[in-house]
């Protein structure tokens, strides 16, 4: 029976039932795939348990976080701005979230300026860029990116982010709030035509922020290129499915009386994990549908890695090599992991593994801006050992070795002399000249 079911929403979802009805049907089918992606992602496991361990991350996180905004704040004189800003997000928990508020910037106060220094300071922003760490890991998971930001690159930015960040959202609040107290505006809300407009706009202002700062971190957080629109549609489904959260939440809480009977004094810490968790998982909802939207051939396949065949990866190798060695004779020319996935039509995880395999053997090098280049003369390097480099990836030593039959080792060895035998001496600066005469 599901194995029937599954067969009938496969059917509808992914056949060409519903293109046949115009329009409406192909946006129908559109919505429903990304519906049936993003249930099929949630099933899975993967971004709830990715989820939990991003709440688990904030815990440990939260206070240097405030405690290092405050501070920068506080150098600016604006730092009483910040708490009205988490009691807004706390918003849906209701008295638990003012308490919640209340307590962690009891014990951020209790973090002396004094303290802030040489071994505290460090500590603090270690834990901050942790923290910033491991909603990257996540992002690129989502991304399938493989290669994180080098380390130079995650302390630069993950600080300027940290510093900047806070400032840039309580300035942002008081412009909000400077331009509702002008008299110009005043007058407009007074006003029969314009009020009504810009109480609305004020309603979801708020709302407008959280898809913007959405919006940001899905373009800034994974280490590959994200498109601003599709950015943007992750943004603004995630700020709906926040808003729609929230509002669920607080009537949970509202209602849920029996959660205090039975949790006691801990109610307030397991309501604050559950806020957390569920916000976490938005956001990485918000951001597998912006992969969606730019990658849609992953609709179908999901966060399942693309399995290469033998005969596939010796061929993506030497391609690699090709590309990438001549990139490196045009001056002008820049070769990275994204650049080949969009020549080769071939998925950036796929290609990972290859790479990373022609990195380890020096066949190719890496750059810290992610640029690849030869790791050697491509004159002298020959093709036979790319292709080697390859056939032999995947074995991990982990054994003596096998007792061959003597027939089939005699057969295996004629395979390879075979495949030495079509390549030759040929080099990758040889196969570049060939491939450019006979173009």
């Amino acid at each position: 029976m599901i194995a029937e079911l599954r067969s009938r929403v496969d059917a509808v979802v992914w056949g060409d039932v519903l293109l046949k009805h115009g329009l409406p049907g192909r946006i129908a089918v559109s919505v429903l795939r990304y519906l049936y992606a993003l249930i099929r992602d949630i099933l899975s496991g993967q971004l709830t348990l990715r989820s939990m361990s991003l709440v688990y991350t904030t815990l440990l996180s939260i206070v240097p976080l405030i405690a290092l905004s405050f501070s920068v704040l506080k150098g600016l004189g604006v730092h009483n701005d910040l708490q009205p800003i988490l009691e807004e997000l706390l918003v849906p928990l209701g008295d638990q979230g003012l308490q919640i508020s209340n307590e962690l910037f009891g014990l951020v106060e209790n973090v002396r300026g004094g303290v802030l220094g040489g071994v505290s300071l460090a500590f603090f922003i270690f834990t901050a860029i942790s923290m910033v760490q491991k909603v990257e890991e996540s992002f690129n998971y989502v991304w399938h990116v493989a290669q994180p930001r080098s380390l130079g690159r995650r302390v630069s930015e993950y600080t300027v982010v940290l510093l900047i960040g806070p400032v840039v959202i309580v300035v942002a609040l008081g412009m909000i709030a400077s331009i509702q107290s002008n008299s110009l505006v005043q007058w407009l809300l007074q006003n029969e035509s314009f009020g009504y407009a810009f109480v609305i706009l004020g309603t979801i202002m708020p709302y407008l922020l959280v898809i913007g700062v959405f919006t940001f971190l899905y373009i800034f957080v994974p280490n590959t290129s994200v498109r601003f629109k599709s950015a943007l549609v992750g943004g603004v489904a995630g700020g709906v499915m926040w808003a729609s959260m929230s509002a669920v939440f607080a009537t949970f809480v509202v209602y849920a009386t029996t959660r205090q009977l039975i949790y006691s004094g801990f109610a307030v810490a397991i309501t604050a994990l559950i806020w957390l968790y569920v916000n976490w998982l938005v956001l990485l909802l918000g951001a597998q549908l912006a992969f969606y939207h730019q990658r849609p051939a992953f609709l179908r396949i999901g966060q399942r890695e693309p399995r290469l065949s033998n005969a596939m990866r010796e061929r993506l190798a030497i391609n690699i090599m090709y590309l990438v060695g001549k990139a490196f004779r045009d001056r002008d020319a820049r070769m990275t992991l994204e650049v080949l996935g969009e020549q080769l039509k071939i998925p950036v995880i796929a290609m990972s593994q290859v790479v990373s395999r022609l990195v380890d053997s020096g066949l190719l090098v890496a750059t810290e801006n992610g640029k690849l280049m030869p790791g050697a003369d491509i004159s002298r390097m020959l093709i036979a050992d790319i292709v080697q480099c390859v056939r032999e990836f995947g074995d991990t030593g982990s054994y003596r070795g096998p007792l061959w039959t003597p027939g089939v080792d005699a057969l295996g060895r004629k395979f390879d002399d075979a495949v030495s035998g079509v390549m030759g001496d040929m080099s990758l600066a040889d196969l570049i000249d060939q491939i450019a005469a006979d173009t």
